[in-house]
């Protein structure tokens, strides 16, 4: 079993940036994939970014490329995600998930966290 708690959210202003973290715990062996979905009340879950275990294999959604950056601390079991030049489109609740190989689908995760609300005003 994977355990994974992302921090990090909160209210920020358009044109500000804010980073997210992911922590995970447990057996996380054969789940090295890491990516960060979010998700609004309104919309489906939403591919941001993917990592491979390594950090060399990125990935990002189209409205997010170029904006955010998506980095792992292996010794820390910890994920982050960069967000830059926040916009109020950005505004979801983000999660960040586990799985054995990088996919854009949230269906291909095994492990999900609890979520963290980031918000953007104009």
């Amino acid at each position: 079993q994977v355990q994974l708690v992302e921090s990090g959210g909160g209210l920020v202003q358009a044109g500000e940036s804010l980073t997210l973290s992911c922590a995970a715990s447990g057996r996380t062996f054969g789940n090295s994939a890491m990516a960060w979905f979010r998700q609004t009340p309104a919309k489906e879950r939403d591919f941001v970014a993917a990592i491979s275990w390594s950090g060399l294999n990125k990935h990002y959604g189209d409205s997010v490329q170029g904006r955010y950056t998506i980095s792992r601390d292996n010794a820390k079991n910890t994920v982050y995600l960069q967000m830059n030049s926040l916009k109020p489109e950005d505004t979801a609740v983000y999660y960040c998930a586990a799985a054995a190989h990088l996919s854009y689908a949230p269906r291909a995760y095994e492990y999900w966290g609890q979520g963290t609300q980031v918000t953007v005003s104009s």
